[in-house]
């Protein structure tokens, strides 16, 4: 799962070292604004786009890119068809902290937020995780059990505070670390962000039990669910899954 993040990880990097930390960025003005009134424009840009073209304005990709992660929009391809006059101020192209990609792209493709600040410190956690394996025979800092195949990252065995990042599901929860306890490789908690929705909408009795409850955050919000597992229904709650 960690190779498959490499490509949008060299980006992210690329632009964190032109423009500064992703974290204080969270404070600028244009990151505050109600996502909604640039998602607005850009998904009129795409729907244009996609009308007269037939194909979507987004940046190649592979098949091992996560779903979530694997339809960014071009913005430079809206620009040069006349659709869109300016990059969103909040997407990372213009040192925002978003990365704008498509949702449902074959069906109804549909316009959502990458969280770089969050993306970023699953990149600063992925790098503590693995000196610590380096420096102890490639065995994981044992962290207290979410189910048999994660742990919840103890961040005192690494050495280093946990990052102060807000989950974009609700801006008063802190977002939680998980790691594979095989591979290794660490992802975010969406399982609170998930639950809070299921209670409010009262879901749980309509759960399906292979159903990838990540879905519920990307069509309640803005956001996807970027750096995660996906999540099943089990013992009442959400618990994350290995890729099969």
């Amino acid at each position: 799962m960690q190779g498959r993040w490499i490509g949008i990880a060299i980006a992210i990097s690329l632009v964190l070292v032109l423009s500064g930390c992703a974290y204080p960025k969270e404070l600028r003005k244009e990151n505050q604004i109600n996502p909604a009134e640039f998602i607005t424009v850009v998904q009129q840009a795409v729907d244009l786009f996609h009308e007269k073209s037939g194909v979507l304005p987004i940046k190649n990709s592979d098949m091992s890119t996560p779903l979530y992660e694997k339809y960014v929009i071009d913005f430079a391809k809206l620009k040069k068809a006349n659709y869109l006059s300016a990059v969103p101020a909040n997407a990372f192209e213009s040192g925002g902290i978003f990365i704008y990609v498509l949702v449902d792209a074959e069906t109804k493709p549909t316009v959502k937020l990458m969280d770089l600040s969050a993306y970023q410190s699953v990149e600063d956690v992925q790098k503590k995780i693995n000196d610590y394996k380096a420096s102890h025979d490639g065995k994981l800092p044992p962290g207290i059990a979410i189910n048999e195949a994660f742990d919840y990252v103890d961040f005192n065995k690494l050495g280093m505070k946990a990052p102060e990042i807000k989950s974009v599901y609700n801006r008063q929860n802190l977002v939680t670390y998980l790691v594979n306890k095989q591979t290794g490789d660490v992802a975010i908690d969406y399982a609170m962000d998930i639950m809070k929705y299921i209670q409010d909408q009262g879901l749980a009795g309509s759960l399906k039990p292979e159903e990838d409850l990540r879905e519920i955050l990307v069509s309640k919000s803005y956001f996807v669910p970027i750096r995660s597992f996906a999540y099943h229904w089990q013992n009442n709650q959400p618990l994350p899954q290995v890729s099969p």
